[in-house]
């Protein structure tokens, strides 16, 4: 069984983790940091400290109506992709620790494809 790095846990919710292969499993919530446990493997795990945690992105559509995924931006090892069975809560619990300003909502679909025609029809100098 692997140690958790909390000592209080504020909120566990079923989630799944992008990581490559979709894995399934807990999302625990706590006063050290995040963290995700698979539910059929013990050793596949993600441990994320609150320290470590740059941003938070946030998938969000019809207008905060429906929340599919979010995304932890860390400052040394990269981005995990989550869901959640109930995302609000877990946005919300993990807002008390990280600043409100770090959780920013994802572009839009058309925001990407506005952002790939500038930068393709750009003057060239």
């Amino acid at each position: 069984m692997v140690q958790s790095i909390n000592t209080k846990v504020d909120l566990t919710e079923d989630a799944t983790a992008f990581t490559g292969l979709t894995d399934y499993g807990k999302i625990m919530i706590g006063d050290k940091g995040f963290e995700f446990f698979n539910s059929r493997d013990v050793r596949k795990f993600i441990q994320i400290p609150w320290e470590e945690v740059d941003q938070v992105i946030v998938s969000v559509m019809l207008k905060g109506k429906w929340i599919p995924r979010f995304a932890i931006k860390t400052k040394r090892n990269g981005t995990y992709t989550f869901s959640a069975k109930k995302p609000k809560p877990v946005l919300r619990a993990i807002r008390v620790y990280v600043d409100p300003a770090n959780m920013v909502p994802s572009q839009s679909f058309f925001d990407v494809i506005k952002r790939a025609f500038r930068s393709k029809f750009k003057k060239k100098k």
